[in-house]
């Protein structure tokens, strides 16, 4: 009976999730997740650097690219609305969207400035030619070399540090 019971609240809380639009002010978590009226929001068919992620530059010095992608992230929202349309539900339970400001879709955004990456896994390649456009033009993650986030992650939840998974033989370019 209990278990019925939870799986009948989350089959409600998770349409609920899925049912509406999102419109208002939204918190940035890190680089593809923002926070509104309560509810986690990934950013669909796009992987930026998590927080605690390194990457190194033009100049081959480490910096934190996955903090820039969230600093710059709400520089660029800048208090605006935001409008989240609903897609999905990840496997964490967060709601996965297509989010805009002012009418830019803020995951093209991210991918055209080099900070996050086209996730075809899950676009379909919808952000390819956003991200060719930043890599031929040397932005954010292409001006220097990263490993992908979902490397990243796997080598972290392989028990690595984040230094050691930052930085590996298979780093881009």
């Amino acid at each position: 009976m209990r278990r019925t019971f939870v799986a009948l609240i989350l089959a409600i809380l998770s349409s609920l999730a899925l049912a509406d639009e999102f419109v208002g002010q939204a918190s940035v978590i890190d680089g593809d997740t923002l926070e509104m009226h309560g509810v986690r929001i990934r950013l669909w068919g796009i992987d930026a650097p998590e927080s605690s992620q390194l990457c190194r530059g033009e100049d081959s010095l480490q910096y934190r690219c996955g903090a820039q992608a969230a600093n710059d992230l709400d520089v660029f929202i800048a208090r605006r609305a935001v409008n989240c349309v609903p897609v999905s539900l990840d496997p964490y339970g967060r709601t996965v969207a297509t989010c805009s400001v002012g009418g830019a879709d803020l995951g093209e955004w991210l991918v055209r400035n080099g900070l996050a990456l086209d996730w075809p896994k899950y676009s379909k390649g919808r952000y390819h030619e956003a991200q060719r456009d930043a890599e031929r033009a040397g932005q954010g993650l292409w001006k220097g070399s990263y490993v992908e986030p979902w490397l990243y992650r796997a080598c972290i939840r392989a028990s690595g540090r984040p230094s050691a998974c930052s930085d590996d033989a298979n780093a881009h370019p």
